[in-house]
């Protein structure tokens, strides 16, 4: 009989293995998003239009066998257009909720910096809290429940740049770029489109998504993995290049992603190694720089700090 830990790195590698089958070239960005989903986070992916943003999020609800809708977001929406209304039932004087797409295990927030504040503000609760708040009447969302926002680097007209507090509820946000030259062939040979992505067939029970995301929170952090988390936040508000550095609540990002991302990678603890791995996508949008690159300084940060031994 497969032991548990056994059990786990066949589940997750074959989520990879099967969402690389539509998502080529891209496999940092697989196990970013993976990472995030099972830290209980949500994702913001940057990037071009064109690039499988779309796809890897509705390839991921398909192979996890979770409900999935897509928002595309426009300057006109309103925030009940994201999380629903009440209307009297017919004939009766009875409320009735009309869900909106947030009701959904995996939400796509496309281009969400295309709304106004005021509408991104209606996916505040909704990612910190698990639940929707309409007329006075909280509801739960379902459980796991993950948003993927996309959003273009590149277009700036009509866009409203996200505020720091919507920005901080994302676990990671990630760079998606063009695939390798090879990869890009056989996009083109094999034709992927969404309809490939509509084709995956469910390859895990949702038991066992619940079993993964436990066993995350249970990947052990030593001492001294924690004092370097916390080294590396306390840094960034002394850095010379940033305002704002990271907070608290962004340091218990960096701890649960870099659990996450050791956790799919089969150890049951945390290496200084995890924690470089997902520091960047954990904490460039949560501070503030006088200028340059915020990579580029966090990169700095991370090669100021010493690493423990």
């Amino acid at each position: 009989m497969l032991t548990y830990s056994k059990m786990n790195r066949d589940s997750i590698q074959e989520i990879t293995d099967h969402l690389h089958q539509v998502f080529l070239g891209q496999g940092e960005v697989v196990k970013s998003i993976l990472c995030a989903f099972l830290a209980g986070g949500h994702v913001l992916l940057e990037g071009v239009p064109g690039v499988g943003k779309t796809l890897i999020a509705l390839a991921l609800s398909q192979l996890l066998h979770l409900s999935f809708k897509r928002i595309q977001f426009t300057n006109d929406m309103l925030p009940s257009d994201i999380t629903g209304f009440h209307t009297f039932r017919s004939g009766t004087n009875e409320l009735e909720l009309i869900k909106g797409p947030v009701f959904a295990s995996i939400v796509l927030a496309d281009e969400i910096n295309r709304t106004s504040p005021k509408t991104q503000s209606a996916l505040l609760e909704a990612m910190e809290e698990n639940q929707v708040t309409i007329d006075g009447i909280t509801y739960e969302l379902p459980k796991p429940f993950m948003v993927i926002a996309t959003q273009n680097p590149v277009e700036v007209a009509g866009t409203f740049p996200l505020p720091e507090s919507q920005l901080d509820r994302f676990l990671m946000k990630i760079k998606v770029g063009y695939p390798p030259l090879e990869e890009e062939k056989q996009i083109l040979s094999k034709d992927i489109d969404h309809a490939d992505a509509l084709k995956l067939t469910p390859i895990i029970e949702k038991g066992t998504i619940v079993e993964l995301m436990s066993g995350v929170s249970q990947v052990i952090v030593h001492r001294d993995v924690l004092e370097y988390m916390a080294m590396i936040v306390r840094t960034t508000r002394t850095h010379p290049r940033i305002d704002l550095g990271i907070s608290p609540r962004g340091g218990l990002a960096l701890k649960r992603a870099s659990q996450a991302w050791a956790f799919i990678h089969g150890r049951s603890y945390v290496t200084p190694g995890d924690v470089k791995g997902v520091a960047p996508s954990v904490l460039t949008h949560r501070i503030i720089i006088k200028d340059g690159d915020p990579y580029g300084i966090i990169e700095a940060v991370l090669n100021e700090v010493e690493i423990p031994i």
